[in-house]
């Protein structure tokens, strides 16, 4: 229920008590718009609740301010490497609405941020709500539990893994309560995301624990196929932290007690590797130590019950509809780094050219021509080098391309409802994920630079020009998915001038989105062939649970 509101302040009653936040002004300048920052969703995840599935929230008394974001949840960031001012105390959300009591309950999104499961949070900082708001939507940004903290896996009921999925469960339970009291609808929320963010979103979509939480998902440059979101040997990597930290036993009780007891700061970037090529691997492109995991079952709730790609096998699924989507260069956000540290690793070990999953279920004996034909076909006679980094950002964007679209094809498989596909190509100034770019006259839009179409970042406060061709993306992209959450359809009608057509396995549809508008049909035909061959070559399947054959 609403209490109050006026041109300053706005207060609302939610289950834990009520809160107050303020109207603001767009960037834009031309709608306003309810904000509360830095509401509790879960207790505090601290002392003996570290590692441990979120609990509800406690009631406040009195009026609690929620004009100012909580504290983000303790990290190292992926990017600098450098320890973030944060807290344990982090699982905070944040509401932006533009109509505290429309004639009609709003439809609600709801951003899940990425950073490699180790990074990041829900702050306007790089997430503010403006873009959104003219498009008549909620928009609801969270923080959950990262790095060791967030994914840590014992094998046991104390510690099965996936604390900081099972924080985006708890915000989306959060929702369902209390959205109506800030004009939303809670039965049409879709949740979105990009990198991890996306991969949370298609997890979503099979776990267990989040069906009947939200009914359509939008999953950016991140599928569960890609490297970074594949689980290996969790159990032992959980054990190799306490090792590493000086605390080496075989009893999860044990261990438990000594990193509940240790400073928050000593389990961030750790990196408790499980084979000596994961000191190699260890990198932004192809992995992090922690992650969503399949969890045994120990007679607790288990936000995953078995492996992703046994769920869409066995059919155990959500059936939302599903929207997957990339950039047409992803690499390009990454150059920097692959100048300073991966061009001249790749370059001495090619066999690191290859897909994770390649290096960990085959023999070397199998996966170094393997590793040959990459490099042949992208690089040919030329070493890896700064000469080749067109070449090197080209392999890196392919790799994301093909797993988003191999996915893609196994959604359409297992899922009934609406499927959509999209690649992003907008390339304006916003695209500050990859200015590293001009350096090479590369062109093109790398993995995160369509969060500045999609959000307004209050830390780089780039300048917006309503007649720019790239607020005209802006107007374009928010329109497609503000359209996808309300009516299940992108392109409901003639306004855009397009027809977005679902996807289907036989002409598999898809819309670029730049400029302009462009439907078309089989993206990236060449990638996926020379892909599909190398899975063949390695006689594996694609998943390396055996069970879906990499063919068509």
């Amino acid at each position: 229920m609403c209490l109050q509101q006026n041109a300053l302040a706005v207060r609302v009653s939610v289950e834990q008590g009520v809160l107050q936040g303020e109207q603001l002004t767009t960037v834009t300048k031309d709608a306003t718009y309810y904000s509360f920052k830095g509401i509790p969703y879960a207790a505090p995840p601290v002392g003996k609740l570290r590692f441990q599935p979120p609990q509800p929230p406690a009631r406040w008394k009195g009026i609690r301010n929620a004009t100012q974001h909580g504290s983000i949840c303790i990290q190292v960031d992926n990017i600098s490497q450098e320890f973030l001012p944060c807290s344990e105390d982090c699982l905070f959300l944040n509401v932006y609405t533009p109509n505290m009591k429309p004639s009609s309950p709003l439809t609600v999104m709801l951003f899940i941020h990425g950073g490699g499961f180790m990074s990041g949070s829900g702050n306007d900082d790089f997430y503010g709500p403006d873009f959104f708001i003219s498009q008549n939507i909620i928009l609801i940004t969270i923080n959950y539990r990262l790095d060791a903290i967030g994914f840590l896996n014992l094998g046991s009921k104390e510690v099965s893994g996936n604390a900081g999925m099972k924080d985006q469960v708890a915000a989306l339970k959060w929702v369902q309560l209390n959205i109506a009291h800030f004009g939303g609808n809670p039965k049409k929320v879709t949740i979105f995301g990009n990198s991890a963010g996306g991969i949370s979103c298609l997890l979503h979509c099979i776990s267990p624990m989040s069906k009947g939480l939200f009914n359509r998902a939008i999953a950016m440059s991140g599928v569960p196929l890609m490297d970074i979101g594949l689980e290996f040997e969790s159990v032992r990597r959980g054990f190799n932290l306490g090792k590493i930290m000086g605390y080496e036993t075989k009893n999860a009780t044990a261990l438990l007690e000594f990193l509940q007891s240790a400073p928050a700061s000593q389990l961030l970037n750790t990196k408790p590797h499980v084979i000596i090529a994961e000191e190699y691997m260890n990198n932004l492109a192809k992995m992090y130590q922690f992650g969503p995991v399949a969890e045994g079952d120990f007679g607790q709730e288990r936000y995953l019950t078995d492996a992703f790609v046994m769920s869409l096998v066995n059919g155990n699924i959500n059936d939302n509809d599903i929207m997957i989507g990339y950039s047409n260069n992803e690499g390009l956000t990454g150059i920097s780094y692959f100048e300073d540290y991966l061009i001249d690793v790749d370059n001495k070990y090619p066999e690191l050219l290859n897909p994770r999953r390649f290096l960990y279920y085959i023999s070397a004996k199998d996966y170094l021509p393997l590793s040959d034909d990459i490099k042949d076909y992208y690089f040919g006679a030329k070493p890896i080098s700064l000469d080749t980094m067109k070449e090197y950002v080209n392999y890196r964007s392919d790799t994301v391309e093909y797993q988003s679209l191999r996915y893609m094809r196994d959604v359409y498989r297992a899922y009934s409802k609406k499927k959509f596909l999209y690649r992003f190509s907008g390339d304006t100034e916003r695209n500050v994920y990859s200015m590293d770019k001009v350096r090479y006259g590369l062109t093109g839009a790398g993995q995160k630079d369509i969060e500045m179409y999609l959000f307004y970042a209050n830390s780089l406060k780039l300048p917006i020009n309503t007649d720019s061709e790239s607020f005209g993306i802006i107007k374009q992209l928010t329109t497609l998915f503000a359209n996808y959450a309300k009516f299940g359809n992108p392109t409901p009608d003639s306004s855009l001038g397009v027809t977005w057509n679902e996807y289907d396995a036989k002409k598999e549809s898809y819309l670029d989105i730049g400029l302009k508008l462009t439907p078309g049909t089989h993206p990236e035909a060449n990638v996926m062939k020379f892909w599909r061959k190398l899975y063949n070559k390695a006689n594996t399947p694609f998943y390396h649970v055996g069970v879906i054959p990499p063919t068509e």
